[in-house]
């Protein structure tokens, strides 16, 4: 019999509540090492404070009016927001050569989310030439990635239980603000995210075929589960 081909691990780090900035900064040295080699592939889950984000479809004077901190970066796709009551997912991966097709890849992002809208029994769809995903006609997921030497970083947002109204005040993804949904209208929802952060890291590794590490064992210090790193809260 042929071995069973082995399932590349994933390191998950679980950050809490972050500033935009230094999570951005930590993605950026993530990135550096994955192309090095020396860490693997690794998946980031945070919730920012209140902040906007340019991509490279979106200017500046697209969200002239919104008294937020703007930070332009080079992930596809145009102005959004993020913050408290978002659950945001930055993969680190390094793409194998059979899954070198970046449209492949923001479907099999959007697949994670669907998985997890499904486990609530609310039914998510992909919008026919946009990127994310959909809950009717209501937008609950944005997407918008970046690849450096074929490893991806930036990713998704899904809205959890964040304020509707803080789309107000410009077009996010381009779309109308009152597009945009949240999954707590759609579904009934513990208060935190982490049940949201268990999801999105169990159908993450069943879509992009991945396994967690082997929880190690205690110490005397109390040890720590190896599938949910105890991190410091960056800022």
């Amino acid at each position: 019999m042929s071995p069973i081909p082995q399932r590349p691990p994933l390191d998950v780090r679980r950050l809490g509540r972050t500033k935009y900035e230094d999570a951005y900064e930590l993605q950026q040295q993530l990135v550096a090492q994955r192309v090095e080699g020396k860490i693997p592939d690794t998946l980031v889950l945070t919730e920012h404070e209140p902040v906007i984000t340019l991509g490279r479809g979106s200017k500046r004077e697209d969200v002239a009016g919104v008294q937020l901190p703007v930070f332009e970066i080079e992930r596809g796709g145009e102005a959004t927001w993020h913050g408290p009551g978002q659950v945001v997912a930055y993969p680190i991966l390094l793409l194998s050569e059979s899954r070198r097709d970046l449209h492949r890849y923001l479907r099999d992002l959007e697949e994670v989310v669907i998985r997890v809208l499904a486990e609530f029994q609310v039914e998510g769809r992909r919008e026919p030439g946009k990127t994310g995903v959909w809950i009717g006609d209501r937008k609950v997921c944005s997407i918008g990635v970046a690849v450096r030497r074929w490893v991806t970083f930036h990713g998704l947002a899904l809205n959890v239980h964040n304020d509707p109204a803080a789309f107000l005040g410009f077009n996010p993804c381009g779309l109308d603000p009152n597009v945009m949904t949240r999954l707590a209208d759609h579904a009934e929802l513990p208060p935190a995210n982490i049940l949201i952060e268990v999801l999105l890291i169990k159908h993450f590794t069943e879509v992009f075929g991945h396994e967690l590490p082997t929880p190690a064992a205690p110490t005397a210090r109390g040890g720590g589960d190896a599938h949910f790193p105890e991190l410091p809260i960056l800022g």
